[in-house]
């Protein structure tokens, strides 16, 4: 998929005291409909669908997360997912939403389940684009479903990033090098097909990591996976969560789990799906943009009422 005839620039909102996240925005006055990013991403992986789901009716925000592309960083130090909560809750609050339909990715995900936990109240329902779900081992085992197994081959950078990543950064030494980097995830790391993204697409995809800070921001999660950074708060991933979810996964990457569908059955119990999107990998919103944006206005359209009516043409950018 080619970048987009538009991309929407960002704006700073202020979330908290002096604390501002870079938000693009589009379809002010429709059904609130949160876009939440993970890593390696920003907000600009959602660019092929903030146009055409604002078109099908929705009032669509995509943040950086804080620390991210062009957001502050975190004033307190911390990157967990209560941290990135309370920057969105402060961004809901500012947009006079008392509820949103959330969407996540990667990253994005844990931290719509944890909002969905946390703030049952602001959350109507969720999209949830891969395998994230919370995690219940009494519950998976009381059901037969074994533990998961590591994959450390393809998972050697969540150690590196959460256990090294003061001497990670350091090898990583221009701007170049940290681009390149990044772009491995959307490449030879295989958590893609090797067509997914070319060089036009990489090359706007990668930017924001040129810059150390950045980079160094978005290894924060990792540590916290690790266990070697500080929590503001207990993760809310204990728990089933009761929202109507959608779940859609992209069948051709080798950093899904395992019996998915039968831990989404125990964690996710209200939810629609999983949907598994044939030749698309772990970056749906790019990847297969078309089929997530029909999805999202289809599971919304009871919010949407006459919007949802409007001709499919409409939302296949």
């Amino acid at each position: 998929m080619s970048l987009p005839a538009e991309v929407v620039p960002s704006i700073r909102i202020e979330v908290g005291p002096g604390h501002h996240l870079a938000v693009r925005r589009r379809g002010a006055g429709g059904i609130p409909l949160l876009l939440v990013h993970g890593f390696p991403c920003t907000s600009r992986i959602w660019s092929h669908n903030v146009v055409p789901l604002a078109e099908a009716g929705f009032d669509v925000v995509a943040p950086d997360l804080r620390g991210y592309g062009e957001s502050d960083f975190a004033p307190d130090g911390f990157y967990d997912l209560n941290a990135f909560n309370t920057d969105l809750i402060g961004l809901l609050d500012r947009l006079g939403w008392e509820r949103a339909v959330v969407a996540g990715h990667d990253l994005g995900a844990m931290i719509s389940v944890d909002l969905a936990n946390r703030h049952p109240e602001r959350v109507d329902r969720l999209v949830i684009l891969d395998d994230s779900m919370p995690d219940l081992p009494a519950e998976f085992a009381a059901a037969g479903i074994p533990p998961s197994r590591p994959k450390p081959a393809v998972h050697d950078y969540q150690r590196r990033q959460g256990r090294e990543p003061e001497q990670l950064i350091a090898e990583l030494a221009t701007p170049e090098q940290r681009r390149r980097y990044v772009a491995e995830f959307y490449g030879h790391r295989m958590w893609c097909p090797p067509d997914a993204f070319d060089d036009a697409d990489l090359e706007f995809l990668t930017e924001p990591y040129a810059d150390a800070e950045r980079l160094r921001a978005s290894f924060a999660d990792y540590e916290v996976v690790m266990g070697t950074r500080a929590l503001s708060a207990p993760e809310l991933l204990d728990r089933p969560v009761e929202q109507l979810t959608l779940l859609l996964i992209g069948a051709d990457q080798v950093t899904l789990g395992e019996h998915v569908d039968e831990r989404a059955a125990i964690a996710l119990p209200n939810a629609v799906g999983p949907f598994w999107i044939k030749g698309a990998g772990h970056f749906l919103p790019w990847e297969r943009p078309r089929t997530v944006n029909r999805a999202i206005r289809s599971f919304c359209g009871d919010l949407l009422g006459p919007a949802a009516s409007r001709p499919a043409s409409s939302v296949t950018a």
